[in-house]
């Protein structure tokens, strides 16, 4: 099958990478490839840049076994690694163990915590200066809505971030793609996805928010791009400012009072 990436989809990355200076001559890029349709999009789509790019970089990809299944299979991903000319490692994490001994409590953010731990102690140990996840756009709105909802933060991921910890810069380079197109993309490379072994898929908090955001769309078709709008720096937003410590709001109510006398 001859190798090509569409020239919508292209310029696409190309736009993320490009503007939120995402990759530089001489990097050594990890990829965190789950074999789902992003992450195998994101792993073909930066083949296809590495031969087009005028600055020359190196690409890798890592699969994490979380262990919550006993058959888990690299085979079909590592073939796909393979015929794209891209390194390819694989190792276990026993995140379902972790998840159990925790009592279930807050699973989510257990497997996210250890699996980024585990891609990004391996970037360091074998010589990576970035990795590379597969988050779209639909990801960064539903990340927003549920830091609003959930956590009463006005944030979401951002497109590039340096961790000083670990020296490694994470980079997301499919940003300005919808997720109902990457289900297309299966047609450009030919890769069948692997379902997710997770065991709460379609069960988690941004599935219900991915619900609301679809939800609302029914009455409003405005909701979704209004969310996008939101998530951006913007000389018009105004936001109370933050909330006062109860010494700082000690102090002020001195001051009132004292001159008010």
């Amino acid at each position: 099958m001859k190798k090509n990436l569409p020239e919508h989809y292209f310029s696409r990355l190309c736009r993320a990478i490009t503007e939120f200076d995402m990759i530089a001559a001489g990097d050594k890029i990890l990829i965190g490839l789950s074999g789902g349709k992003d992450s195998t999009f994101l792993t073909y789509a930066l083949s296809i840049l590495r031969q087009r790019s005028a600055k020359p970089f190196e690409i890798a990809a890592l699969t994490i076994d979380p262990l919550f299944t006993d058959d888990f299979d690299p085979k079909p991903i590592s073939d796909f690694c393979a015929d794209l000319d891209v390194p390819f490692y694989t190792q276990k994490t026993d995140i379902a163990g972790i998840i159990k001994n925790n009592d279930g409590k807050d699973p989510c953010f257990t497997c996210a915590f250890f699996r980024r731990g585990t891609i990004n102690n391996f970037a360091v140990e074998n010589g990576f200066n970035k990795v590379a996840y597969a988050h779209h756009h639909d990801d960064a709105v539903e990340t927003f809505l549920m830091g609003l909802l959930y956590s009463g933060q006005i944030k979401t991921f951002m497109p590039t971030t340096y961790l000083d910890r670990k020296n490694l810069t994470v980079i997301r380079p499919l940003l300005y793609f919808r997720e109902y197109e990457l289900k297309e993309t299966p047609k450009i490379h030919g890769f069948t996805p692997i379902p997710s072994p997770c065991p709460l898929n379609g069960l988690t908090k941004r599935q219900e928010a991915k619900d609301m955001i679809a939800s609302l769309e029914k009455s409003n078709p405005e909701i979704y791009p209004h969310l996008a709008a939101a998530m951006r720096q913007s000389p018009t937003s105004e936001l109370w400012p933050a909330e006062l410590t109860r010494e700082e709001l000690r102090v002020k109510h001195l001051q009132f009072w004292n001159k008010s006398k």
